[in-house]
């Protein structure tokens, strides 16, 4: 079983964790974890765009010129596709671009990508995580002292109003709860931040 260190908000360092195997010490699957990204993304899509067809545009229905003897080409409609104004052929219209996945697949990529941030040394576990006041310098100086000075992903056990709004504004920051994090957001960020009583709760729900 993986074994990290744990740190308090200062950067010392307070004792070990040992980490379930079969969340955060399986061989990471790439396939699942680019499969469920691609979902992600794809479901973030509105597919609310559209286009009018010729049939939608307004005007158009008086031909323009009769049909022989003008040495115009023939036309039906000043709302034709090749005309200014007309409609749009083979545009965009209304779609769903979600992709389903099942539930096995889902997990196997979280389980994926929290093992893959124990085997490149980026999880880092915090004792507790204690804001007394609405102060981004207190979640600065915490990522100071562990070293962090990329883009974070902070996971607490409870939500604390006080330190989600402390830690909103600091560019590349971002906090989540254990029911709320996904594999896009751990990619996303280099360090993966996670409280003691955090790590419990991902071993009791993922184990």
């Amino acid at each position: 079983m993986p074994m990290v260190k744990v740190y308090n908000m200062a950067g010392a360092e307070v004792g070990e964790i040992e980490l379930s195997a079969g969340v955060f010490g399986i061989e990471p699957n790439k396939t699942a974890v680019h499969s469920v990204v691609k979902s992600y993304l794809a479901n973030q899509r509105q597919g609310t765009q559209s286009t009018l067809t010729r049939s939608e545009v307004r005007g158009g229905g008086r031909k323009p010129w009769k049909q022989k003897g003008t040495g115009h080409a023939r036309q039906g409609s000043i709302r034709a596709p090749q005309w200014t104004h007309g409609g749009i052929a083979l545009g965009p219209k209304p779609r769903n671009y979600s992709i389903t996945l099942n539930k096995k697949l889902k997990r196997l990529a979280i389980k994926s990508v929290f093992s893959s941030k124990v085997l490149e040394n980026n999880l880092i576990v915090v004792d507790e995580i204690k804001v007394d006041a609405y102060r981004t310098k207190t979640v600065v100086e915490m990522l100071g002292a562990l070293g962090v000075d990329k883009k974070a992903l902070i996971v607490t056990g409870e939500k604390n109003d006080m330190f989600i709004r402390s830690a909103s504004n600091i560019p590349g920051v971002k906090t989540g709860l254990v029911n709320t994090i996904n594999v896009y957001d751990i990619l996303a960020h280099d360090k993966f931040i996670v409280t003691r009583d955090a790590v419990s709760k991902i071993e009791e729900v993922y184990a």
